[in-house]
């Protein structure tokens, strides 16, 4: 199970450094864009500020995902990068279903059944608030 956990980790990671160097230098060709997927990358690009900052994110939760270091903190900030992707293809794009799947499947799986990292990330959903009106009962 742990090599499982090392693969998964090792493909998340560098499938986020290579999309996200990929955003800066443009070293794979990108698709044609045409209707609402045009339209959903020309209002992101419009804001000068979101496509580096996305893609800088992306090489660097790729990068704590490959060493091995935070990797819980990087699941968690790419979980909702990884809801947008899932979207975005499910409702805008849907020749892209199949990656982002695989993409949300290893997200799923990282965060919330391999060890040791599902147990920290885990501990986000606690409800301390909850757990105090039990103990009153």
């Amino acid at each position: 199970m742990r090599e499982l956990t090392i693969i998964a980790r090792l493909l998340l990671g560098a499938l986020f450094i290579i999309t996200g160097l990929n955003g800066f230098f443009h070293f794979l060709p990108m698709p044609v864009m045409i209707g609402r997927e045009q339209e959903f990358m020309l209002g992101l690009m419009a804001s000068g500020y979101f496509m580096p900052l996305l893609m800088g994110t992306q090489v660097i939760c790729g990068l704590m995902l490959v060493t091995g270091a935070f990797v819980p903190l990087a699941l968690v900030v790419l979980a909702p990068i990884i809801v947008n992707i899932v979207l975005f293809h499910l409702f805008v794009s849907p020749k892209g279903i199949p990656l982002a799947l695989i993409v949300g499947a290893l997200e799923a799986y990282l965060a919330f059944f391999a060890e040791p990292y599902n147990k920290i990330v885990l501990e986000i959903f606690r409800c301390p608030m909850k757990e105090k009106m039990r103990k009153k009962r």
